[in-house]
């Protein structure tokens, strides 16, 4: 009998060893597998030491997805995983985080586990150290017990769109309290001068001349509006780049006349545009009215066509370019000048704008005009010599029921070159 009991509590102490021996062979393979895992993600991706803690299920796949820069730094401030995005930006470097104050909100979110957020500049990565910064929304936040998560956000477009709202709708108030008041003034002084006729009448034209000035430009904030997204155009229809020319040259007749300035049309007649025919005009016709308004009397304006390939002029796939050129021999750009004379609002000669009556969308118009339809727009000039704008937009067929023509639109001289039919 006490055989068969030693017998048993062997077996039994035998069997409880095996158990406890599995056991322990169980958990340490658990444990070299969880290990091997976060090991080789570290390897694969460049991340932080291979003794760091993996990421909760679930969380690599939302940072993957998320448009910010993502970074989840360990207990030691160590990079665990970081977007690629972090690493352009040059947040990361080394796998380290490159950027003190990202560190320091982080340190302070792991050590009282609240949420941060915080506006930052950071330089421009590869760029000169004058570059404009990029505006940053930071936001740090816990992850689990261990990590921390910092979300950055690039907001530089975004404020730089604002900025441009801002001025926009400061300058429209500006240039439209301008006409709006000189109104006001002329009209008391209308009333005051009833017993002068004289008087009254040149009152009456200065008023005139005002409310021209305010039309043209609530009518110019229209156009800007329309064109402004740059988007390219829905259904195009052929226009015929004649009769843009034609159109430009009649709306400064006068101003051209007045001045004794000589605008003459030249180079291949019977090419077309595909596009809106209304947004084309204007771009041109602000131009052509450019060029007349900056130049000084008994001078030349021209305006030049021809048919050029889209490879050599933009570097893209072959195609044809329709290229529109307007020269004058006016006042010239200065080189700082010309990075912004595209700008809403900008003069080049403030004082010559308001004598002329510009409003300073015009160049602004064409710039999105070009854009929308898919072409560019650009300048070259001297100071004291003149300058030339120069449109590049894609080339259209003519209409079937349409026979190409072969004249060129009317000039202001009888002694202006005429448009060459092409060959």
């Amino acid at each position: 009998m006490d055989v068969n009991v030693a017998a048993a509590a062997a077996c039994a102490i035998a069997g409880l060893g095996v158990g406890l021996t599995a056991s322990i062979a169980f958990r340490w393979s658990e444990r070299e597998q969880a290990k091997g895992r976060y090991s080789g993600t570290n390897r694969n991706q460049g991340l932080g030491p291979a003794q760091e803690p993996p990421l909760p299920p679930g969380v690599d796949t939302v940072l993957s997805v998320l448009r910010s820069c993502a970074i989840v730094l360990g207990e030691g401030d160590e990079v665990v995983k970081a977007s690629s995005a972090a690493y352009a930006m040059g947040l990361v470097r080394g796998g380290a985080v490159a950027v003190d104050q990202l560190l320091s909100l982080a340190r302070g979110t792991r050590r009282d586990g609240e949420i941060r957020q915080l506006e930052l500049e950071l330089p421009r990565p590869g760029a000169a150290r004058a570059a404009e910064p990029l505006a940053v929304s930071v936001r740090v936040a816990p992850l689990g017990s261990r990590l921390v998560l910092v979300l950055v956000e690039d907001q530089t477009e975004r404020r730089r769109v604002e900025a441009v709202r801002r001025d926009f709708v400061a300058n429209v108030s500006h240039e439209l309290k301008t006409p709006v008041g000189a109104l006001s003034l002329l009209s008391e002084a209308v009333a005051d001068a009833a017993d002068d006729p004289e008087a009254v009448q040149r009152f009456a034209g200065r008023m005139q001349i005002e409310a021209t000035r305010l039309a043209s430009l609530v009518q110019e904030i229209i156009d800007l509006s329309r064109v402004q997204d740059d988007r390219l155009m829905v259904d195009p229809e052929p226009v015929a780049v004649d009769e843009l020319i034609a159109e430009a040259i009649d709306r400064c007749r006068q101003q051209a006349a007045a001045k004794q300035i000589l605008i003459a049309a030249g180079g291949i007649a019977g090419l077309y545009l595909h596009g809106n025919r209304g947004q084309l005009a204007a771009a041109l016709g602000n131009l052509v009215e450019n060029a007349v308004n900056y130049s000084p009397p008994r001078t030349r304006v021209a305006i030049a066509t021809r048919r050029i390939s889209s490879a050599a002029a933009l570097g893209e796939a072959d195609g044809e370019l329709i290229e529109i050129s307007v020269t004058d021999q006016g006042i010239g750009i200065s080189e700082k000048d010309r990075e912004r004379v595209f700008e809403r609002f900008y003069r080049v000669d403030p004082a010559r704008s308001r004598q002329t009556g510009g409003t300073g969308l015009g160049l602004s118009i064409v710039k999105h005009v070009a854009a929308s339809h898919g072409g560019t727009v650009s300048v070259w000039s001297v100071e004291g010599q003149g300058s030339t704008f120069t449109l590049r937009l894609p080339a259209g067929q003519a209409p079937a029921d349409r026979p190409l023509p072969g004249g060129s639109a009317e000039p202001l001289s009888a002694t202006t070159p005429q448009l060459a039919p092409e060959a």
